[in-house]
C-alpha cells in the first residue's frame, strides 16, 4: 500500500509551479517573444521569480523534508522556509498586477529574505548534527542567497547581484554532490580543498560589489576551478560508461560543470559584464545550464523524497535535457554573432525545456503510480480421481 500523497508539500510546489509559469512567461518578454501575459513589468521579476520563487521554493522545501526525517515534530518550523518562499512570490506578482511600474520590492524582497534565514537556521541545526563539509558549503550557498535578495531589497541592479543568487544554487548543488558522493570526495584532502575553492568564490562575490574589474575575473577563476575539481573527483566520470539511469544523471551533471566552465571563464576573460549578449550567456550558463542540468539529475532521488511517488527513470527525459543543452548552445553562439533571431530561438527552445521537464515528470510519475493490472490465476482444473485397482475388479 502506498503512503499518502503529502497535501502540504504538494500545495508549496503548486505555489513553486505559479512561479515558474510566471517566470517563464517573464523570460518571453524578455527575449522579445508573446508571452500569454504580456507585462514588461513582469519581466523585470523573471530573475528572482526563477531563482527564489521557484527553485528557492523547491530547494527549502527539499531540506525541510530532509529535517523532518527525523520525525521530531520540532522540526515543522523549518516548512516556514518554503511558505515564506511561496509568499514572496505570491507579494511580487499581487504587487505588479496592482501597481505596475510603481510596485516596490520591499514586501517580496521581506518574505523571500525571511525563506533564505530559515534556511540558513535549518543548516545550522543540521551543522549541529552532522558537522561535514558539505553541510557548510550549502549553508555559505545559503548566506550567499540572503544577502543576494537583501541587496535586491535596496534596490540594487540586478545585473550586480546576479552573481550572488547564482552562488546561492552553485554552493547548494556543489555540497549535495558532497553529501550524496561523499565516499568518493571524502578522499584525501579533496573535501577540504573544495571547501578552500568555495571560500576563494566568496572573496570573488564580495570585490564584485566594490572592485569589479578584480572582483569578476577572480570569481570566474574560482568556478572553474570549483567545477574542475569537482567534476574530476565526481562518480559521473565513471557512471556515465552505464547504460539507463546512471547514464543519464552523469549526463546532467557533466554537462553542468562544463557550463559552469564555460560562465567562469567568460568572467576571467572579460571581467565584468552588465548587459547585452555576453551576459545573457553567462547567467543562463549558470542557472540553465548548471543549477538545471544539475536538477534533472538529482530529480529522481529529490522528488520520491517530497511526493512520496516513484520517479523512474524515462528516456523522454533525453530530450528534456537535449533541449536544454542545444537552446544553451545556439543562445551562446548566437549572442556571439548577435543574431538576434537565432537567440530567440535557442531561448524559445530552453523555455520549452523546462516545461517539457514539468510534463514529462508528471506523466512518469502518474503512469508509475497507477495499479498493475494483474491476472489472477486460472481456477486449477477439477481433476476426476482415477478408480483405483480394486475399485476396477
Amino acid at each position: 500500500m502506498k503512503p499518502p500523497l503529502p497535501k502540504g508539500r504538494l500545495l508549496i510546489l503548486l505555489g513553486a509551479m505559479v512561479a515558474l509559469l510566471s517566470g517563464l512567461d517573464a523570460a518571453l518578454l524578455r527575449l522579445g517573444l508573446k508571452a500569454p501575459v504580456a507585462s514588461m513589468d513582469l519581466a523585470s521579476l523573471h530573475g528572482v521569480l526563477m531563482i527564489f520563487g521557484f527553485l528557492g521554493a523547491a530547494i527549502t522545501l527539499e531540506r525541510a523534508v530532509a529535517l523532518q526525517s527525523d520525525r521530531r515534530r520540532i522540526s515543522l518550523w523549518a516548512y516556514l522556509s518554503p511558505v515564506a518562499a511561496i509568499a514572496g512570490t505570491a507579494l511580487a506578482l499581487t504587487q505588479i498586477a496592482l501597481h505596475g511600474a510603481e510596485a516596490t520590492r520591499f514586501l517580496p524582497a521581506v518574505a523571500w529574505s525571511a525563506s533564505m534565514a530559515l534556511l540558513v537556521g535549518i543548516y545550522v541545526v543540521v551543522w549541529r548534527k552532522q558537522p561535514m563539509i558539505a553541510v557548510l558549503i550549502q549553508a555559505l550557498g545559503a548566506v550567499a542567497g540572503l544577502a543576494g535578495i537583501l541587496l535586491w531589497g535596496r534596490g540594487f541592479e540586478i545585473a550586480q547581484i546576479v552573481p550572488w543568487w547564482c552562488a546561492f544554487l552553485i554552493f547548494t548543488i556543489i555540497g549535495e554532490r558532497l553529501e550524496l558522493a561523499r565516499i568518493t570526495f571524502a578522499r584525501g584532502s579533496t573535501e577540504a580543498r573544495v571547501l578552500g575553492e568555495v571560500i576563494l568564490t566568496c572573496v570573488g562575490l564580495v570585490m564584485t560589489l566594490f572592485a569589479p574589474a578584480l572582483g569578476y575575473p577572480l570569481l570566474g577563476l574560482a568556478l572553474v576551478i570549483v567545477a574542475l575539481d569537482t567534476a574530476h573527483h565526481d562518480i559521473a566520470l565513471r557512471t556515465i560508461r552505464l547504460p539507463g539511469a546512471p547514464r543519464f544523471m552523469a549526463a546532467c551533471m557533466l554537462a553542468g560543470y562544463a557550463w559552469m566552465i564555460v560562465a567562469g571563464s567568460i568572467w576571467v576573460i572579460r571581467g565584468p559584464v552588465f548587459s547585452g549578449y555576453g551576459y545573457d550567456t553567462v547567467v543562463h550558463a549558470l542557472t540553465i545550464g548548471f543549477a538545471l542540468s544539475m536538477v534533472l539529475a538529482h530529480a529522481p532521488v529529490i522528488i520520491p523524497a517530497i511526493a512520496r511517488r516513484d520517479l523512474p527513470y524515462n528516456r523522454a527525459m533525453w530530450a528534456v535535457w537535449g533541449s536544454l543543452q542545444l537552446g544553451l548552445v545556439i543562445r551562446a553562439l548566437a549572442g556571439a554573432r548577435m543574431a538576434e533571431g537565432a537567440w530567440q530561438f535557442g531561448g524559445a527552445l530552453d523555455i520549452a525545456g523546462v516545461l517539457a521537464f514539468v510534463v514529462v515528470t508528471v506523466t512518469t510519475i502518474v503512469i508509475a503510480g497507477r495499479p498493475r493490472a494483474t491476472t489472477p490465476p486460472a481456477p486449477a482444473a477439477e481433476q476426476t480421481p482415477e478408480p483405483s485397482p480394486e475399485a476396477a475388479k
